[in-house]
């Protein structure tokens, strides 16, 4: 959840001039001015001196001047608190994951009393790493556990900790699966691991392609960062980098190399928000995946979904978009969208039958796994276009089903009839979700085209 504000707007209590919009031009309103345009944690007090609400920024003097407009003083949500406000202060920090774990800090510690009142009734979000396991996973929760794990802290903005999750995987390349790994069973080295190790985000223990003691000292080192000590952490990694160099141990001296310059540039990362991923709503994944299991006859849930749907309009500026999930979840760098190059008007069937070559060539091409199930949007006619184009690659097909609209049928190759599933099984809720994933990422492709095409941008 954002931090409570009417007005996000890059506006300063110094840019609105003198029509009376700004309220509030007191010692708070004046120091607000002079704040670095930064990212940091701004620090409101009462008259009595004692911080009554913490909020972070990506740019500290928009952000907190944004409390002396006209508008702060008449939403409901900040009324209270800008009435109140008589003194302001800050605290920088060197990147915006670096301001949301400060501000989280800072909460803990001080416990102001508008963090708490400007919220609604929902739980705050915790960041929480067990302790318990050979490789402990890092998880966004908001009902933290009492044993086994070690949190961080709450979270004003979920969103943004969903986000700062994703930014530090790509650093210190934890896992965040709910897989039970054992260390000492090497039926472990047999798993296949999902499309985060393919993309070099996780160190893929579930194939124990790391030690137990080398993934505890990556969780080691998120921790260092997480609890503010992240200039000592890159003074270790670089003395541990040119140790390893000493020894010849190249491969494992480029990985912290790469590591150190990430933490470095931790400010370029972009807003947060953008790097969440979406979740399934009224879906549980594990009940979603061993219901499709089941009733599409896999020999186990499939790990790797993908869903593909085209759009148009009336035939013009017609695109595809190719969605992926990962244990019942979406997976956001495994997107792609594609323009339709080779069909002239309305033809969903040749459409998707280009997007699915195109798709499963450069698969094979790159020599990477081709997904557990594939579900194409439509009826017979979609899926029969899919399964033509497979067998024109003379590829071996994972299993590929259609799902049509309205009546919600599900088509399986080789059956006439279509399979109906009851509306409350978790295994159509999953379908329905990753088809409508696709949907709505088609959707959004297209109606970029139409708008660049509108204002004369191509």
């Amino acid at each position: 959840m954002a931090d409570p504000t009417p007005d996000d707007r890059e506006t300063t209590p110094a840019d609105t001039g003198a029509d009376g919009d700004a309220i509030g031009f007191g010692v708070a309103a004046t120091k607000v001015r002079s704040f670095p345009q930064t990212p940091g944690v701004y620090l409101f007090k009462d008259a009595a001196g004692r911080v009554i609400y913490v909020g972070k920024a990506k740019n500290l003097r928009s952000r907190a001047g944004s409390y002396f407009l006209k508008a702060a003083e008449l939403d409901r949500r900040t009324a209270d608190l800008v009435r109140e406000i008589r003194d302001a202060d800050y605290l920088e920090a060197e990147s915006e994951v670096d301001a949301l774990l400060l501000e989280s800090r800072l909460i803990k510690d001080v416990q102001p009393r508008f963090n708490s009142d400007l919220k609604d009734d929902k739980t705050f979000p915790y960041l929480q790493i067990t302790t318990h396991e050979d490789y402990p996973r890092v998880e966004f929760t908001r009902t933290p556990r009492q044993k086994g794990v070690k949190l961080y802290g709450p979270f004003t903005s979920a969103g943004s900790l969903r986000g700062a999750i994703v930014v530090l995987q790509r650093i210190f390349k934890f896992r965040t699966c709910t897989l039970d790994i054992d260390a000492d069973d090497p039926q472990w080295r047999w798993f296949r691991p999902c499309l985060l190790a393919s993309i070099d985000q996780c160190t893929a223990p579930c194939n124990l392609r790391i030690s137990k003691e080398d993934y505890r000292r990556d969780i080691q080192r998120l921790k260092t960062f997480l609890e503010g000590g992240r200039g000592r952490l890159l003074e270790e990694m670089r003395q541990e980098m040119l140790e390893a160099s000493g020894r010849l141990e190249f491969e494992r001296a480029a990985r912290l190399r790469d590591e150190i310059r990430l933490l470095e540039t931790l400010d370029q990362r972009g807003d947060l928000e953008d790097h969440v991923q979406p979740e399934v709503f009224l879906v549980d994944p594990k009940k979603g995946l061993a219901g499709l299991a089941k009733v599409l006859g896999l020999a186990a849930p499939p790990r790797i979904i993908e869903g593909v749907d085209i759009a148009h309009l009336a035939g013009n500026e017609t695109v595809a978009s190719l969605v992926q999930f990962i244990d019942g979840l979406p997976f956001k760098p495994g997107y792609k969208r594609y323009r339709i190059r080779t069909v002239d008007g309305i033809d969903d069937f040749r459409s998707i039958h280009e997007v699915v070559s195109r798709r499963f060539s450069r698969l094979v091409r790159e020599g990477a796994s081709l997904p557990d199930l594939f579900l194409v949007d439509g009826g017979k006619g979609q899926l029969s276009a899919a399964l033509d184009a497979l067998e024109s690659l003379g590829i071996e097909a994972p299993c590929v089903i259609s799902l049509a609209k309205r009546e919600e049928e599900v088509f399986l190759p080789g059956r006439s009839e279509p399979l109906r599933l009851s509306r409350d099984a978790y295994s159509l809720r999953l379908l329905e979700y990753v088809r409508d994933e696709a949907h709505r990422f088609a959707q959004h492709y297209h109606h970029f085209l139409r708008r660049r095409r509108t204002l004369g941008d191509e």
